[in-house]
Protein backbone atom coordinates (compact mmCIF):
# COMPACT_ATOMS: atom_id res chain seq x y z
CA UNK A 1 0.00 0.00 0.00
CA UNK A 2 1.53 3.21 -1.13
CA UNK A 3 1.59 6.17 1.14
CA UNK A 4 1.17 9.20 -0.23
CA UNK A 5 1.45 12.79 2.54
CA UNK A 6 -0.17 15.68 1.14
CA UNK A 7 0.68 18.83 2.86
CA UNK A 8 0.46 22.50 2.25
CA UNK A 9 3.65 24.28 2.60
CA UNK A 10 7.60 23.34 1.84
CA UNK A 11 9.49 21.97 4.23
CA UNK A 12 12.45 23.45 4.23
CA UNK A 13 16.50 22.26 5.33
CA UNK A 14 16.61 22.22 8.70
CA UNK A 15 16.07 19.81 12.17
CA UNK A 16 12.39 18.99 10.87
CA UNK A 17 13.35 17.99 7.49
CA UNK A 18 16.53 15.86 9.04
CA UNK A 19 13.52 14.10 11.12
CA UNK A 20 10.90 13.89 8.38
CA UNK A 21 13.62 12.02 6.06
CA UNK A 22 14.62 9.84 8.97
CA UNK A 23 11.57 8.39 9.91
CA UNK A 24 10.66 7.80 6.21
CA UNK A 25 14.04 6.37 5.40
CA UNK A 26 12.71 4.01 7.94
CA UNK A 27 9.39 3.27 7.30
CA UNK A 28 10.40 2.60 3.93
CA UNK A 29 13.02 -0.11 4.55
CA UNK A 30 10.89 -1.66 7.03
CA UNK A 31 7.58 -1.49 5.45
CA UNK A 32 9.00 -3.12 2.35
CA UNK A 33 8.53 -6.74 3.13
CA UNK A 34 4.88 -5.69 4.54
CA UNK A 35 3.45 -4.77 1.73
CA UNK A 36 3.48 -0.82 3.12
CA UNK A 37 5.09 2.21 1.22
CA UNK A 38 6.98 3.29 -0.34
CA UNK A 39 5.72 6.53 1.28
CA UNK A 40 6.09 10.22 -0.67
CA UNK A 41 5.70 13.94 0.12
CA UNK A 42 3.28 16.16 -2.05
CA UNK A 43 3.20 19.61 -1.12
CA UNK A 44 1.29 21.98 -2.34
CA UNK A 45 1.22 26.45 -1.78
CA UNK A 46 -1.02 28.78 -1.84
CA UNK A 47 1.11 31.29 -3.07
CA UNK A 48 -2.51 33.40 -4.60
CA UNK A 49 -3.45 33.57 -0.54
CA UNK A 50 -6.69 31.92 -1.19
CA UNK A 51 -7.32 30.76 2.61
CA UNK A 52 -8.54 27.07 2.84
CA UNK A 53 -10.57 27.05 0.49
CA UNK A 54 -7.93 27.26 -2.83
CA UNK A 55 -5.67 25.01 -0.21
CA UNK A 56 -8.48 22.57 -0.53
CA UNK A 57 -8.25 22.50 -4.06
CA UNK A 58 -4.77 21.81 -4.28
CA UNK A 59 -4.92 19.34 -2.01
CA UNK A 60 -7.16 17.97 -3.45
CA UNK A 61 -5.39 17.58 -6.61
CA UNK A 62 -2.52 16.52 -5.02
CA UNK A 63 -4.09 13.23 -3.32
CA UNK A 64 -4.03 10.27 -6.49
CA UNK A 65 -7.13 8.81 -7.28
CA UNK A 66 -8.80 6.22 -5.76
CA UNK A 67 -6.76 6.83 -2.25
CA UNK A 68 -7.82 6.28 0.97
CA UNK A 69 -8.21 9.80 2.62
CA UNK A 70 -7.46 10.60 6.16
CA UNK A 71 -7.39 14.33 7.66
CA UNK A 72 -4.78 15.00 10.72
CA UNK A 73 -6.91 17.21 12.27
CA UNK A 74 -7.41 17.92 16.31
CA UNK A 75 -11.20 17.00 15.87
CA UNK A 76 -9.94 13.70 14.54
CA UNK A 77 -9.73 10.34 16.07
CA UNK A 78 -7.22 9.55 18.92
CA UNK A 79 -4.98 6.63 18.35
CA UNK A 80 -2.46 4.79 20.50
CA UNK A 81 0.63 3.83 18.31
CA UNK A 82 -0.74 -0.11 18.22
CA UNK A 83 -3.96 1.09 17.45
CA UNK A 84 -2.98 3.13 14.23
CA UNK A 85 -0.50 0.03 13.39
CA UNK A 86 -3.46 -1.83 13.58
CA UNK A 87 -5.70 0.04 10.95
CA UNK A 88 -2.60 0.47 8.82
CA UNK A 89 -3.02 -3.07 8.11
CA UNK A 90 -6.29 -3.70 7.59
CA UNK A 91 -6.76 -0.77 5.13
CA UNK A 92 -3.53 -2.48 3.47
CA UNK A 93 -5.30 -5.87 4.30
CA UNK A 94 -8.97 -4.93 2.97
CA UNK A 95 -6.83 -4.30 -0.88
CA UNK A 96 -6.18 -0.62 -0.34
CA UNK A 97 -3.74 0.57 -2.63
CA UNK A 98 -3.08 3.55 -1.78
CA UNK A 99 -3.78 5.86 1.10
CA UNK A 100 -3.23 9.42 1.30
CA UNK A 101 -2.70 11.47 4.99
CA UNK A 102 -3.63 15.36 4.81
CA UNK A 103 -2.12 17.56 6.73
CA UNK A 104 -3.73 21.35 6.26
CA UNK A 105 -1.88 24.95 6.55
CA UNK A 106 -1.95 27.08 9.28
CA UNK A 107 -5.13 27.55 9.67
CA UNK A 108 -5.89 23.69 9.25
CA UNK A 109 -8.62 21.68 6.33
CA UNK A 110 -11.14 23.61 4.75
CA UNK A 111 -14.53 22.00 6.10
CA UNK A 112 -15.68 20.38 2.49
CA UNK A 113 -12.67 18.80 2.10
CA UNK A 114 -12.46 17.35 5.46
CA UNK A 115 -16.68 16.23 5.23
CA UNK A 116 -14.77 14.21 2.15
CA UNK A 117 -12.14 11.99 3.98
CA UNK A 118 -12.37 8.65 4.78
CA UNK A 119 -10.99 8.78 8.05
CA UNK A 120 -9.14 11.88 10.29
CA UNK A 121 -6.78 11.21 12.88
CA UNK A 122 -5.74 13.58 15.27
CA UNK A 123 -2.17 14.07 17.64
CA UNK A 124 -4.21 15.32 20.91
CA UNK A 125 -6.32 18.06 21.93
CA UNK A 126 -3.48 20.46 21.83
CA UNK A 127 -3.07 22.34 18.36
CA UNK A 128 0.55 20.95 16.53
CA UNK A 129 2.43 23.71 13.76
CA UNK A 130 1.51 22.06 10.44
CA UNK A 131 5.36 20.93 9.74
CA UNK A 132 5.80 19.16 13.15
CA UNK A 133 2.93 17.22 11.87
CA UNK A 134 4.56 15.80 9.43
CA UNK A 135 7.53 14.82 11.26
CA UNK A 136 4.82 13.04 13.87
CA UNK A 137 3.10 11.34 11.88
CA UNK A 138 6.55 9.95 9.85
CA UNK A 139 7.74 8.96 13.21
CA UNK A 140 3.76 6.86 13.76
CA UNK A 141 4.39 5.27 10.09
CA UNK A 142 7.41 3.74 11.21
CA UNK A 143 6.79 3.03 14.40
CA UNK A 144 3.45 1.33 12.64
CA UNK A 145 5.67 -0.58 10.67
CA UNK A 146 8.00 -1.54 13.47
CA UNK A 147 4.91 -3.20 15.32
CA UNK A 148 3.71 -5.21 12.46
CA UNK A 149 6.89 -6.62 11.83
CA UNK A 150 7.02 -7.43 15.33
CA UNK A 151 10.31 -5.02 16.21
CA UNK A 152 11.61 -3.96 18.80
CA UNK A 153 11.56 0.19 18.53
CA UNK A 154 7.90 0.41 20.48
CA UNK A 155 8.32 -0.83 23.74
CA UNK A 156 5.03 -0.65 25.10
Amino acid sequence: MRVHICAVGRLRKGPERDLYDDYLTRFDRTGRALALGPAQLIEVEDKKGGGMAAEAMLLGRAIPDGSLVCTMDERGKLMSSPDFAKQLGTWRDQGRQDVAFVIGGADGIDPGLRGQADASLSFGKMVWPHMLVRVMLAEQLYRAASILSGGPYHRA
